[in-house]
C-alpha cells in the first residue's frame, strides 16, 4: 500500500509516467424489441426500454489512465488471458508512450497480471525488451481501491456502459466515443490519500510492535 501511494505522491514526468491498469469484463446483451422513440430533447429513460434482452457473449475491457496527464484508453478484447495482458503491455510502452524513459504500471494482483506473460506471448528477447521499460507496482490484496484505474471504470459505467451493448464493435465505439471526449477535456484525478492519512487512518492493519 505505501509503494502505491509513494508512487501517487510524486509530482508529474513525463519520462516516467504512472499508468493504473485494470479490467473489467463486460456481458453483452442486446434489446428483443426496440425503445420507444423519444421527444424532441427528452432524455432516454430506463422504463421505454423492454426488459426483455438476448445475451451475445461477453467481451473484456482493459482501462488505463495517467491520472496526473488527464490520459486515458480503453482497449476491448474478446477475453482476458495472458496474452491479452501482454499485448496490453507492449501497446503501452511502444505506441502510448515510446519516448519515455520507463513506466510505472499500477495493476491489482490478477493471476494474469505477471512478469511470465510476456515470455508466455512473446519470444524471450522481446519480452526482456518490454520489461525494461516497465515498472510493475501492485496494489495489496482487498486494496484495489488503490488503483485509480477503478475511478475511470465507473465514470465509463455511469457513462457510456450504462446502457446495453449488443456486440463488441458497438462496444469499442462506445468507449472510443467517452475516451475521446475525456482526452481532449484533459481529465485529471486528484488523489488525496497519502502515506501519513493511511498510518493514522489505517493503524490498525500495521503490525503491533509494543508487545
Amino acid at each position: 500500500m505505501e509503494d502505491v501511494l509513494t508512487l501517487y505522491s510524486q509530482s508529474h514526468d513525463p519520462r516516467h509516467p504512472t499508468v493504473c491498469l485494470d479490467e473489467k469484463p463486460v456481458v453483452l446483451h442486446a434489446d428483443v424489441r426496440p425503445t420507444l422513440p423519444l421527444a424532441p430533447e427528452r432524455p432516454e429513460r430506463p422504463e421505454r426500454r423492454d426488459d426483455e434482452y438476448e445475451r451475445h457473449g461477453t467481451a473484456n475491457l482493459f482501462v488505463l489512465v495517467e491520472p496526473l496527464a488527464g490520459w486515458r484508453h480503453v482497449e476491448v478484447t474478446e477475453r482476458r488471458t495472458k496474452r491479452d495482458y501482454a499485448r496490453c503491455l507492449q501497446w503501452l510502452v511502444d505506441v502510448a508512450y515510446p519516448n519515455a524513459e520507463d513506466v510505472c504500471v499500477v495493476q491489482d494482483n490478477l493471476n494474469t497480471h505477471t512478469a511470465g506473460a510476456l515470455y508466455e506471448t512473446f519470444p524471450p528477447a522481446e519480452a526482456r525488451r518490454i520489461l525494461a521499460r516497465l515498472e510493475l507496482h501492485y496494489t495489496p490484496k482487498h486494496g484495489s481501491w488503490l488503483n485509480q484505474a477503478e475511478i475511470e471504470l465507473a465514470i465509463f459505467e455511469r457513462g457510456r456502459l450504462s446502457r446495453r451493448v449488443g456486440d463488441q464493435e458497438l462496444l469499442r465505439r462506445r468507449v472510443a466515443a467517452l475516451e475521446t471526449e475525456r482526452n481532449a477535456a484533459g481529465c485529471t484525478i486528484h488523489w488525496g490519500f497519502t502515506t501519513r492519512d493511511a498510518r493514522v487512518k489505517l493503524r490498525t492493519l500495521y503490525p503491533d510492535l509494543t508487545g
